[in-house]
């Protein structure tokens, strides 16, 4: 399931009730951790993996440390950040990303569309305001297409088409490493 928010209220009740006890948590966007608290409050035994590359959010996210939380200040735009993710998780169960809550939607679709199908989450949250405006505004169609997961199914290992600049990916490639 893929959900959009804006307001950051709707955005952690959203997290808290997809998430369960035990899942994979990759937080893009993570600032200075106050979802991530939230997280580590009410889901002891989920692993999350947080990024930001804000000057902000090192020292405050170190300060947050444990066992279940690893913290990678890096932007999340760039193949070396996903890769090094990559490594060292295959597959998550919730995807939450908040990039800047209402600016760049063009950047955030194509963070979702290259992390949502490298790791294939069950669950996907996006926090930004264009994103969700457009939906909102955007009429219904009478094409079917449709995910039921954290993912675009229709494109889940068609990898990166050529136009995308900023993302020099080609999402099988991953699989290699």
């Amino acid at each position: 399931m893929i959900k959009l928010s804006y307001d950051i209220k709707n955005y952690r009740k959203q997290i808290l009730d997809l998430t369960q006890n035990g899942d994979t948590i990759i937080e893009l966007g993570c600032h200075v951790g106050n979802t991530t608290k939230i997280l580590l409050d009410n889901f002891r035994d989920s692993k999350i993996m947080a990024l930001d590359n804000s000057p902000e959010a090192t020292i405050k996210m170190n300060e947050i440390l444990c066992d279940n939380l690893e913290f990678i200040n890096a932007d999340v735009r760039l193949h070396e950040t996903l890769l090094e993710v990559f490594k060292r998780i295959q597959k998550c169960d919730i995807l939450s990303i908040d990039l800047g809550g209402g600016y760049h939607p063009d950047t955030v679709f194509k963070v979702f569309y290259i992390w949502s199908s490298t790791f294939k989450p069950k669950h996907t949250l996006i926090r930004n305001r264009g994103i969700l405006e457009f939906f909102n505004s955007a009429g219904s169609s009478d094409e079917d297409y449709e995910s039921c997961e954290g993912f675009l199914d229709s494109y889940h290992d068609s990898g990166i088409p050529p136009q995308i600049k900023e993302f020099e990916l080609w999402t099988p490639n991953l699989g290699k490493y």
